[in-house]
């Protein structure tokens, strides 16, 4: 007897819910074959030996569990979820363009550049203040100033403060020259780091309001289906089939309905993970927008449209070059970011064994050793993540526990592609305004919404139509299990967050 390697299991061996000797699961050893069963012509040379239970091939299949870990899960109301989020508190700026002298005398000009990362049209910086300027190219040219003057679009000067501001003028201390770095270039950063007046003058004019940024995200409909008809439900079969939650038995449906089940909850997360905004990120319409899909942003997504991108992180290597200077880079841009102490790595198998050798590294060049992490996230017991599958080593003033993430390297998923090599993730909550309670309150930095009211609750929702397995919905003879989900990701302060791709 030969059996498939792949597809469906031959006519002749279903699944039974006990052993019983039937027409449909008996083996004729001895019979001829009919049509597509070839089992029989083997069975007539060898009298082969029948496992009575499935082989586990591909070991625990299931994939979800990620953002059981980083995050959390709450019901909203609306089609859209929007927050908000705090600019930084000092006022500087990226890619100014810095005009020559202007009026015969020394007095420069700075305008922003809209090409820039600051793309905002006006300026909040006030005359009076002081200013440190530096070339973008490499940080090393600097030169110190004291704001004289703010000038609206047409260049008169602003009287009542910065709100309409497009351009500053300077003098500069020690000098009435400015640099060539710094003069008639648009690669110019600028950030205010005080003020000076004169006796007996007016105070400073104008002030700063609060800054924020508002995102939002929206959530999509997941719909999956199993379904089979009313004869095969009574089919049984000698091998014992057993599901990813541990239940076993020889009713063949009951293991495809399982599976159904277990695969729309990896579909759950990894819609999460994977999801995208069908318009283009500058708002425009496409075909898929226009035909009412809108699409939800994911993880992924929100860490290449406002975190932080790594491409080729290098393997083993000494300590200030390859591994070690790749993250020691990440490090230094974590610094610019909320500088958050504790962080998870989720990581491909190729990328941990880049992490492997660093730790080595670090440990035989003397830096922190993974036994010097301090586990807070773990009640710093080290015992404790390593059951998580965690482990842990300190850099610099920061904390990680890194692990292998099964997405990214299981073949029938990310495996199949070398686009992303794992993802950093901060640890930890964030506090927020609720709408709905009136007040702060702390949420991890990534977490699911999910639609719910008194009435409906879609966070996870199964029923059966038909007319088979207890259901009497219709006169079709068959069972159909439906599965629904409507949720988003919420990915907030994604400027802590790292996304490591391929080089």
């Amino acid at each position: 007897m030969s059996f498939q390697t792949s597809g469906s299991f031959p006519a002749s061996l279903i699944p039974s819910q006990q052993r019983m000797a039937l027409q449909s699961n008996y083996l004729n050893f001895n019979g001829s074959v009919t049509g597509d069963d070839t089992t029989q012509t083997f069975a007539q040379q060898y009298l082969p030996e029948l496992y009575e239970a499935e082989v586990e091939r591909y070991g625990n299949r299931t994939l979800s569990g990620f953002l059981r870990m980083v995050g959390a899960e709450m019901p909203m109301t609306s089609d859209q979820i929007i927050w908000s989020e705090q600019n930084r508190l000092h006022v500087s700026y990226r890619g100014l363009n810095a005009g020559t002298t202007i009026g015969g005398g020394p007095t420069f000009t700075a305008t922003p550049n809209i090409a820039a990362p600051n793309t905002a049209t006006t300026m909040a910086i006030r005359k009076g203040q002081t200013i440190l300027i530096s070339d973008q190219a490499t940080g090393l040219i600097t030169i110190k100033a004291l704001v004289t003057e703010v000038r609206d679009a047409g260049g008169v000067a602003v009287v009542d403060g910065a709100a309409n501001a497009i351009s500053i003028d300077f003098k500069l201390y020690g000098t009435n020259t400015l640099p060539t770095a710094l003069s008639g270039t648009a690669n110019v950063n600028m950030f205010v780091y005080g003020a000076e007046f004169l006796k007996g003058t007016p105070g400073m004019s104008g002030s700063i309001e609060p800054s924020f940024t508002q995102f939002s995200n929206r959530p999509v409909i997941i719909k999956d289906k199993y379904e089979i008809n009313g004869s095969d439900t009574a089919q049984i079969g000698w091998v014992e089939v057993a599901t990813e939650d541990g239940t076993s038995g020889y009713l063949w449906y009951l293991k495809a309905e399982s599976e159904t089940r277990l695969r729309f909850e990896d579909y759950l997360e990894m819609q999460m993970v994977e999801g995208e905004n069908a318009k283009t990120t500058a708002g425009v319409a496409t075909s898929l927008s226009t035909d009412g899909y809108l699409g939800s942003e994911g993880m992924f997504a929100a860490i290449e449209a406002r975190g932080n991108v790594y491409s080729g992180f290098a393997g083993a290597a000494a300590p200030g070059s390859g591994a070690m200077g790749d993250f020691d880079e990440i490090l230094k841009n974590l610094d610019k970011q909320g500088a958050i102490e504790e962080n998870m790595l989720f990581l491909s198998r190729s990328t941990a064994l880049d992490f492997d050798d660093m730790i080595a590294a670090m440990a035989g060049g003397g830096f922190a050793s993974t036994a010097s992490a301090s586990y807070g996230l773990f009640d710093n017991e080290q015992e404790m993540a390593l059951n998580f599958g965690f482990s842990g080593f300190r850099r610099g003033s920061y904390d990680f526990y890194k692990t292998d993430w099964k997405y990214l390297n299981d073949a029938s998923t990310r495996g199949l592609d070398k686009e992303i090599d794992g993802v950093l993730v901060p640890a930890g909550t964030s506090t927020v305004y609720d709408q709905m309670l009136g007040s702060n309150i702390r949420r991890p930095f990534l977490h699911v919404r999910y639609r719910a009211s008194e009435t409906e609750d879609r966070r996870f929702k199964n029923w059966i139509t038909g007319s088979v397995g207890g259901a009497y919905t219709s006169d079709l003879d068959a069972m159909s299990v439906h599965f629904l989900s409507e949720r988003c990701l919420v990915t907030q302060a994604a400027n802590n967050f790292v996304l490591f791709k391929g080089a």
